[in-house]
């Protein structure tokens, strides 16, 4: 695959991203792209390695990475782009806000920089629009089953996209104004910009499938009307119940779950109407409570809102900069990363816990009580325990809590009470995605938990393949 010295000759090469001066200034794309001369030459370094452990463990999608690598440099664009479209709906998501875990089982990984997987990913399906190989695949005979779809994320864009273009009736159901779920809302313009989920959006209208937006299932229509009127119902709702933090001081204005600012912030630059005050990181004092790919979200959006300081706060300690002996390579490697916006400013501290939110006597929050932690191996697992004499206090009037989510929000399964769940509030389902009522399927977040995009829309793919043998063998 690839030139067989490739990955001695060429040094991986990052695309980068425009200036932080620059950047900060809007909401736009922050990541460059790479030249087809660079992409071809990134491809060159994939390796005839015998066991591609980028696919076979690495990716959920189970995407053929060694050949549309082969493809790409051999300058057969086309036959590429057949071979990634093979098993990925929307690579072109993925290729924006995928943290390419391929990459990290990529083999040259173990002693080098892996192959810019994901990056080769990005021009093969932007290629494939801008020469107009992407076009809408309506079925060529429709079939007499009618599917409903409940969410319009990537899990339920996945599922509607694969049961269409099989030939079912597919309408989705999706509560906001516009389509796209986290992808819309929850994800920066910075990182995935919309126009690019518009253009999918569009082509699958082409191609037959149904969307009904502003229309909450449960409130608007009930699930008893989609039981029955469909052949099938998939639930696909998401997790978006934020963890909170029950310390003194909680109720003080300035303090906010991180996706509510984050979805506000995207409604803004959609020209949505907002629900609430406006919630701005203008000339504030920011913290952002939560290490993860949220907080970092929060974090790159306060600075372009012109934040007079940003600082995000982890519990956990500082990752090492490399592997340790108990994370070996294919394993996901729990290193210290620094996202776009993180090199864009602020500062990180680790090892902090929040014990108290400060007012100013008015309502207000004005600071926040801290305490250092420290984590010792009990030898049945790390254990946290707080620093003696270690308190300390961080001004803020601005706090964005962004501590990952507990499961399923209320509203995502209004009318589903009766549902089987697990212990975090998510939708059980046997292993054909079906719920514990018959032909009420579920897929993504809401029945794995709050997990990437990629696998979403992987869970997605299956559960429409498991609807599909349903709906064929019942009706």
């Amino acid at each position: 695959m690839g030139k067989k010295s490739g990955y001695l000759d060429f040094e991986r090469e990052d695309p980068g991203y425009r200036h932080p001066d620059e950047r900060l200034k809007d909401f736009e794309a922050v990541e460059k792209r790479l030249s087809n001369e660079e992409i071809e030459r990134q491809a060159a370094r994939c390796m005839d390695c015998g066991t591609p452990y980028c696919f076979s463990v690495g990716c959920p999608l189970g995407n053929i990475i060694p050949e549309f690598n082969d493809m790409v440099y051999r300058g057969e664009w086309e036959e590429a782009l057949d071979l990634l479209l093979e098993n990925s709906c929307f690579p072109e998501f993925t290729a924006a806000v995928c943290p390419a875990p391929c990459e990290t089982a990529c083999i040259l990984n173990i002693n080098d920089n892996p192959v810019t997987i994901r990056q080769i990913e990005r021009e093969i399906i932007e290629r494939g629009f801008a020469h107009g190989l992407i076009k809408p695949e309506p079925p060529s005979d429709r079939l007499p089953f009618k599917i409903a779809v409940v969410g319009s994320g990537p899990a339920g864009l996945a599922v509607a996209q694969v049961l269409n273009r099989s030939g079912c009736n597919v309408t989705v159901y999706e509560r906001e104004p516009n389509v796209g779920g986290i992808l819309r809302y929850g994800i920066p313009d910075f990182k995935l910009d919309k126009s690019i989920l518009d253009r999918r959006i569009d082509l699958m209208r082409n191609e037959g499938v149904v969307f009904e937006t502003n229309t909450s299932v449960g409130e608007d229509v009930s699930f008893d009307y989609l039981k029955s009127r469909f052949d099938a119902v998939c639930l696909t709702g998401g997790s978006r119940q934020p963890r909170d933090i029950p310390v003194p001081g909680r109720e003080l204005r300035g303090i906010h779950f991180a996706m509510d600012y984050l979805v506000q912030q995207n409604r803004m630059l959609a020209f949505e109407e907002i629900e609430g005050e406006p919630i701005s990181a203008q000339s504030k004092k920011v913290v952002v409570i939560g290490g993860g790919d949220t907080g970092s979200d929060c974090l790159g959006t306060a600075l372009r809102q012109g934040a007079e300081s940003v600082v995000q706060f982890e519990i956990m300690p500082r990752p090492p900069e490399t592997r340790t002996p108990d994370n070996p390579w294919p394993e996901w490697p729990r290193i210290l990363r620094q996202s776009s916006s993180q090199k864009e400013g602020g500062e990180r501290q680790w090892c902090v816990a929040t014990k108290e939110f400060i007012g100013d006597g008015q309502g207000n929050l004005k600071a926040i009580h801290c305490k250092k932690v420290e984590w010792e191996d009990s030898g049945d697992g790390y254990k946290m325990k707080e620093v003696p004499e270690s308190d300390f206090e961080q001004a803020a009037d601005l706090v964005l809590l962004a501590m990952g989510f507990t499961g399923p929000a209320g509203t995502d399964i209004s009318g589903l009470e009766s549902l089987d769940r697990d212990e975090r509030g998510n939708i059980l389902t046997d292993d054909c995605h079906m719920t514990s009522e018959d032909a009420v399927f579920s897929a993504g977040d809401i029945r794995r938990g709050q997990s990437l995009v990629v696998w979403a829309i992987a869970d997605g793919r299956d559960a429409a393949e498991d609807i599909l043998e349903y709906v064929s063998s019942n009706n």
